[in-house]
């Protein structure tokens, strides 16, 4: 008998975890690891910030989740991974012994890197749900007390997609509540020109943003490189097509959210060999990590290399459909190493992304995500909004009952109406 662990439960750890149960029920044993007692529908945390989800909405219980679908839960943080002895070290200082490891921690988010970044500086984050609650908390000061606002993603970002969907979502209730004309909003964004995403742009992304932001008068900064940030004021320096700084701005704010760049978590960087400088888990094209064969890895925590380079940096995004793509990818090489044969599956590593705009919405598509593409696909919507809501409510609903379900990729895909052949020879 195995024991597979999974470290970290967000969009990739738990699905991964109720996948490996319902593929070998009692046969081997399965553990989840997270810091947290809940996992946390990510994606759902712009609206949150604006009061338009409670916490306990977007949550789910996972001890009652592994009660009831069997399997392990520690409700600990890693304090480090010993991949040369199979084993985890826990922040009381226990240790939990493996044959498997899945490494789906998410990011550490990197505000020390630019001065007075970050919910204990001077900007507001929608990263994580506690932040999203102080971003909340900040925003009902911003009500009482309307002003400027800067919202964006700082330089080395690889997430942009929330970044446009909390500038979109504040216009919307800024305008229900008969507010907007007192919050100028400027849109701050370390990528070459608007829509470009992390991703060289998909479609007519480029278009389609410019037109939402133009169309509610929310101004633009690209190329931007976020020099600090004090109370009440952001220094930028605007670059030109080779990086070199041409006008320092000065912004005023009373509220700011700038998504910051992310790096790999301590406890799993400190194994140099499982990870880039940059603490990211290197894997193969089985997601299976290079020097040890038992730790695979999925989700933000994985090194992708930017899609291209770009005069302020920027990295490469990992959607939720393509985490989902690979964990599945995961639970079957894992499988496959179990049996004796030689792992095989690979994830289709698509871009796909429903970014809400407060009661329309932009989809994304990248098929696959690093070009030359089979598919560059972009629509907006009412109808985007209502997919994302609906998305929402079905994933929490699965993982409240803890049934692993995977295919929500090949089922958007449906709903895109794209019928071209996937990777592997797999149809949409």
């Amino acid at each position: 008998m195995s024991h597979i662990v999974v470290l970290g439960a967000g969009l990739g750890g738990l699905p991964c975890a109720l996948e490996l149960k319902k593929h070998f029920g009692s046969k081997h044993d399965i553990t989840l690891i997270n810091a947290a007692p809940t996992f946390q529908f990510v994606p759902s945390n712009p609206w949150v910030a604006v009061g338009w989800r409670r916490p306990d909405q977007i949550t789910v219980d996972l001890e009652a989740v592994a009660r009831r679908r069997g399997f392990r839960f520690i409700g600990q943080a890693a304090a480090r991974v010993v991949p040369e002895e199979n084993r985890l070290e826990l922040a009381d200082g226990a240790d939990v012994n493996y044959d498997y490891l899945v490494i789906t921690t998410g990011p550490t988010l990197a505000f020390d890197e630019i001065p007075g970044l970050g919910p204990d500086a001077h900007t507001q984050s929608i990263c994580t749900l506690a932040h999203a609650e102080r971003a909340h908390a900040a925003y009902r000061e911003l009500l009482a007390r309307p002003g400027p606002v800067i919202v964006g993603a700082v330089q080395g970002a690889s997430c942009f997609g929330p970044a446009y969907e909390f500038a979109l979502i504040l216009d919307r209730d800024l305008r229900k509540r008969r507010l907007r004309h007192d919050v100028p909003i400027t849109f701050v964004t370390s990528e070459p020109y608007i829509g470009h995403l992390g991703l060289g742009g998909v479609g007519d992304s480029k278009g389609i943003l410019e037109s939402a932001l133009r169309d509610r008068d929310v101004r633009w900064i690209t190329n931007a490189k976020v020099e600090r940030v004090a109370d009440g004021e952001m220094t930028v320096s605007e670059c030109d097509a080779d990086g070199n700084p041409v006008r320092t701005h000065a912004l005023p704010f009373r509220y700011s959210m700038m998504l910051p760049a992310f790096k790999g978590v301590p406890a799993v960087a400190s194994a140099a060999e499982l990870c880039n400088p940059r603490g990211f888990v290197q894997i193969d094209e089985f997601q299976r990590n290079p020097t040890y064969g038992n730790v695979y890895s999925g989700g933000v925590c994985v090194a992708i290399p930017p899609v291209e380079k770009t005069p302020v940096p920027t990295g490469a995004p990992k959607t939720g459909y393509m985490i989902e793509s690979m964990v599945g990818a995961i639970v079957e090489n894992i499988a496959a190493d179990i049996a004796g044969r030689e792992p095989s599956a690979r994830a289709t590593w698509n871009a796909i992304c429903l970014a809400d705009m407060g009661n329309k919405g932009i989809a994304f598509v990248a098929l696959p995500q690093m070009p030359p593409r089979n598919v560059m696909w972009t629509r907006a919507g009412r109808w985007v909004h209502w997919a994302k809501v609906g998305f929402e409510r079905y994933f929490l609903r699965k993982m409240r009952q803890g049934k692993a379900e995977m295919g929500y990729e090949r089922r958007l895909l449906r709903l895109f109406g794209i019928t071209r052949l996937l990777p592997g020879g797999r149809r949409a």
